[in-house]
């Protein structure tokens, strides 16, 4: 009997509307949710638990904001991937964003049926970038 292992996804929002909202619908999807409401907090949670997405807000209170954490999170050495979310986003944003590394930008309200494609759609690519990395050490000798 096969045992899966369910992905981790971290939400990172100040609205904790979102945080219920998003956790609820990750964990009736199979995925282990797991909320942050500041970018401190997040990159705490990010060191301990190295989850496989991260939904990371941009506009945050506190020390550091959303694309500051998205920098911390490309510097360090987890794999995690981070889709951005903003509800005041515009292009700017959007491409220093992608540039910083996020997998993807999307403009609140969000659509679930989006969100759920995206962390699918990262959680596939992961896997293919696992899968030929195994494949190119195999192969190189």
């Amino acid at each position: 009997m096969a045992v899966t292992i369910k992905a981790t996804v971290l939400v990172v929002d100040d609205e904790e509307s979102i945080l219920e909202t998003l956790s609820g619908i990750l964990e009736d999807e199979g995925y282990e949710a797991v909320t942050a409401s500041s970018g401190e907090q997040a990159l705490s949670i990010i060191e301990e638990l190295s989850p496989e997405v991260v939904l990371l807000d941009v506009w945050m209170p506190g020390g550091i904001d959303g694309l500051e954490t998205l920098k911390s999170i490309k510097e360090s050495t987890q794999m995690s991937t981070v889709i951005m979310i903003s509800g005041h986003g515009n292009i700017d944003i959007a491409i220093q964003a992608t540039k910083l590394g996020a997998y993807d930008f999307l403009e609140k309200p969000l659509s679930l049926e989006k969100i759920l494609l995206l962390v699918k759609r990262a959680l596939e690519k992961q896997r293919l970038e696992k899968e030929n990395l195994v494949l190119k050490t195999s192969i190189s000798w």
